[in-house]
């Protein structure tokens, strides 16, 4: 027995006796896999597809696909009408079979099998030196370079549900779902490449019957721009059908007597191509990813209900043991840890101009329902007044009213630095808006006697007073004027409920109500780059500069800003992060720590973050009532928390499960 035996052995124990719940977090890991084959070499490709298998084995793959025919090679024209080519495949598959023995790992191969006298292009499924099932390819390709058809029958004329194969029944057809006893929610379904490209393909229905991983033997040559093509199918039906998507294309070693084949192998979970090969090559290549099989059934939980199949469709369950191996420390995806913004500075730019023109119709339509042409709204010379200011801007401008219908209000207080105050003025002003300069001091120490607190305490009265006074002079303005205010608090500060609730908490349309926080900086950047003039590119430039501060305690003796945001909360990336995947993914806690401590990894350590995700669930749960009563405001992503779409939560949920999960790490 060699080492790695006695660890498998020990995982298996571990696993089957429960020791270390939850030790995967929810991912399977699912490798695509090409090999280097001689067509028409049964026992050669035999040799190299063992030789990926044992290689996948040591890197804890739990699920592997191969090509379409792979072990005959799908470019044997009439040869798979010969006898000797049918046997010698029949023969490999039974050596590969008997290399999965002792290994819980499922293999997925290619070959044709002859049933009833009829030879069918057919996927088999391999476990522990057994054979599974069969499943033949249901959508046969005879035009162009293609004539299947000649040698193959197509699903639809299998005319039996099991055969006997190596002395036992073997279930065959392609209405096969492949479902873990002892994992819920984990079943897979395969389809042959042609499938995948057809009206209805395949899997679409075996997602209706319960598959959540959906893997695809293909033999695709290589045309110009067949790639991108193959690309955008593959990511949309994982989109479509809300599964895992793993997907395995011959390599270049099948025949070029008519075409090039490129090898192309993707993996893609519910749209997004998780891990994807360079093409055009000879040797055994392997590409290994870990699907998010807790995200699937989350998002399936929601959208389901919506999804119902219109065509009524039985299908076969067919049991397999499945056993968790533990991910340690390694991961086989990327975990963004700025999910919200894009890398690539395309995407990046043209998200930003999606998000400002989102932000600008919806205040637009909101003016013209209310039939108002003025707007008012609060600038601190932060962030978000500052994004709320350029969306009034652009609303204005289109509407074809004058940026003096824009009262831009001021409202310098105990915390107010001359770095924020004289930005807030020289925007304004920079935009020709009504600029109204009105010190709320003396408001608030008036109102600190009348109800008998002491200014000269810090406490969350002397900060909430100040972000009532100011909501105060918005919304009266407002009245006096006829105009709307303009909200400022954006996507972030909802989750955390970083708002004095019925001060910046309230406004009559908040326009970043579905911005994360991250994403404010890019959005200001983008417009200050592609829309801004001077001088107010630089004004623009200095704000992003600026800390996150809602400047409510007096500035240092410097006049520096003291009361900075993340210093009290943490980093707003860190709540951006699980904000995103909390909701997104339905992670859990435990989940939520684990990503994090490697998205972040040598940036912050793991107790800052476990403080931080502590911080982030006791004021999601705590915060919820001023959400229920959230403004109006658009929707911008995929994450929103208006309680009017996409999150219904009572305001009194307790937090104990969250946090007695964290406590156990």
């Amino acid at each position: 027995m060699t080492q790695y035996d006695i660890i498998y052995n020990i995982l298996m124990a571990i696993s089957i006796f429960g020791v270390g719940v939850n030790m995967n977090y929810g991912f399977v890991r699912v490798a695509a896999a090409a090999n280097e084959l001689r067509v028409a070499d049964c026992n050669f490709n035999a040799e190299k597809i063992i030789e990926i298998i044992r290689d996948a084995e040591k890197k804890s793959v739990e699920f592997l696909v191969f090509p379409e025919l792979c072990i005959t090679g799908y470019t044997c024209g009439d040869l798979f009408l010969k006898d000797t080519l049918l046997k010698g495949a029949k023969a490999a598959l039974n050596k590969i079979a008997e290399a999965t023995s002792g290994s819980s790992m499922v293999s997925i191969v290619g070959l044709p099998l002859v049933i009833n006298g009829r030879t069918f292009n057919c996927a088999a499924v391999l476990q522990n030196g057994s054979i599974l099932g069969f499943v033949p390819k249901t959508n046969l390709p005879n035009y162009y370079e293609f004539y299947e058809e000649r040698w193959f029958n197509g699903a639809d004329e299998l005319d039996v549900n099991e055969i006997w194969f190596n002395d036992y029944i073997v279930p065959v057809g392609a209405d096969l779902v492949f479902t873990a006893k002892n994992r819920e929610g984990l079943a897979f379904g395969i389809e042959i490449c042609e499938d995948l490209w057809s009206i209805l393909p395949p899997s679409s229905f075996l997602t209706q019957g319960g598959a959540t991983l959906l893997f695809n033997l293909s033999a695709g040559n290589e045309l110009v721009c067949k790639g991108e093509f193959r690309r955008n199918l593959v990511k949309s039906q994982s989109s479509r059908c809300v599964a895992g998507y793993v997907y395995a294309s011959s390599n270049s070693c099948e025949s070029t007597t008519d075409s090039v084949f490129s090898g192309h192998l993707m993996i893609a979970e519910n749209g997004n191509m998780l891990k994807e090969s360079e093409r055009f090559f000879f040797e055994n290549k392997l590409e290994i990813a870990d699907i998010d099989l807790d995200r699937l059934l989350y998002n399936r939980r929601i959208l389901q209900p919506s999804r119902r199949s219109i065509i009524s469709k039985s299908y076969r369950i067919i049991g397999f043991d499945y056993t968790s191996l533990p991910l340690a420390d390694e991961i086989q995806r990327k975990v963004d840890k700025h999910p919200f913004v894009p890398e690539n500075s395309g995407e990046r730019d043209e998200r930003c101009e999606d998000i400002l023109s989102i932000q600008t119709l919806g205040l637009m339509k909101r003016m013209k329902h209310i039939n108002t042409e003025k707007l008012v709204i609060g600038i601190s010379g932060g962030l978000d007044s500052t994004l709320a200011l350029i969306v009034s801007v652009r609303a204005i401008i289109k509407l074809g009213l004058p940026l003096s219908n824009i009262i831009a209000i001021t409202m310098p207080g105990f915390g107010t630095t001359d770095r924020t105050f004289d930005n807030s003025v020289n925007l304004s002003k920079a935009y020709n808006t009504d600029l109204r300069i009105i010190d709320i001091k003396d408001a608030c120490l008036q109102h600190f006697k009348d109800i008998g607190h002491d200014k000269n305490v810090h406490d969350i009265t002397y900060e909430n007073v100040q972000a009532r006074e100011r909501t105060q002079i918005l919304m009266d303005v407002a009245n006096k004027e006829g105009g709307l205010v303009v909200g400022t608090g954006d996507l972030s500060e909802s989750a955390l409920g970083w708002s004095t609730y019925n001060g910046d908490h309230m406004s009559m349309y908040s326009v970043n109500s579905g911005v994360p926080k991250t994403l404010v900086r890019h959005i200001i950047n983008w417009y200050a780059q592609h829309e801004a003039d001077e001088p107010i590119n630089s004004i623009l430039l200095d704000i992003i500069d600026t800390p996150i501060s809602p400047e409510l305690l007096p500035p240092a003796d410097s006049g520096e800003i003291v009361q900075k945001t993340e210093d009290i909360l943490g980093p707003y990336e860190v709540h951006d992060f699980f904000l995103y995947y909390m909701q997104s993914y339905g992670a859990g806690p435990a989940k939520l720590l684990f990503m994090a401590e490697r998205a972040f990894e040598g940036q912050y350590s793991s107790s800052q973050l476990k403080k931080w995700l502590t911080l982030f669930c006791k004021r999601f749960f705590s915060q919820q009532f001023k959400r229920s009563c959230m403004p109006d405001g658009p929707k911008v992503g995929t994450v929103s928390l208006s309680p009017r779409a996409d999150w219904k939560m009572p305001s009194d949920a307790s937090v104990q499960l969250w946090l007695s999960e964290l406590e156990s790490l």
